[in-house]
């Protein structure tokens, strides 16, 4: 089986030392991520390729810093217009346009053996934006959508796993990366032991 992971930085795969699997970069942010992973597919023709990286945890959501998910749906949520009453996402119709919206995305690829707590994400651009909708999402990075839209679009089977390094709010003094970092490598060795074993 060919792996390949996609990180968005390197600081993210400072842990990750694997030599049985590709790694690849994809940069920070929905553009680049898409790129980075159209890129990676390209380049080492994987069976299976695997985001992982760090994420924010909602308020009242059951997860701590240094948990860890598998990302079973991701949503674009900073993706629409202001209007006098507030932020409508480009799902609800505020074009008056003809055009396909592909916003929850949908992981097909998750099977009960693989290990891992799952989760639902946002994907923004404007991190910690207040006035997108978080009912029912866990997590938030700035990649998942892109990562998850493009191996939609080429027929590559994908995971996303995610570690959390801090609460989703402006105190950015309180994110712990060496933890996430650290337990992120775990759960992608766990993940990627379970992959090759039910190969």
């Amino acid at each position: 089986m060919k792996i390949t992971v996609v990180f968005p930085t390197i600081d993210e795969a400072k842990y990750f030392t694997r030599k049985d699997v590709e790694v690849t970069f994809c940069g920070v942010g929905l553009i680049a991520a898409t790129f980075g992973t159209y890129k990676a597919v390209i380049d080492t023709t994987p069976d299976i390729i695997i985001m992982g990286g760090i994420a924010g945890v909602y308020k009242g959501v059951d997860l701590k810093i240094g948990d860890t998910v598998l990302v079973t749906q991701e949503n674009q949520a900073d993706l629409g217009l202001f209007y006098p009453d507030g932020f409508r996402h480009i799902s609800s119709d505020c074009f008056d346009m003809n055009f396909e919206v592909l916003s929850p995305i949908e992981c097909p690829h998750i099977e009960p053996y693989m290990p891992l707590k799952r989760g639902t994400a946002n994907s923004m651009n404007c991190a910690i934006a207040s006035f997108v909708a978080t009912d029912g999402i866990d997590v938030e990075s700035m990649e998942g959508a892109g990562f998850f839209y493009t191996c939609t679009k080429l027929g590559v089977k994908f995971l996303e796993v995610r570690t959390i390094s801090n609460l989703v709010d402006t105190n950015h003094d309180a994110w712990d990366y060496d933890t996430s970092i650290s337990n992120l490598s775990k759960s992608l060795n766990l993940l990627i032991d379970k992959l090759i074993e039910n190969e």
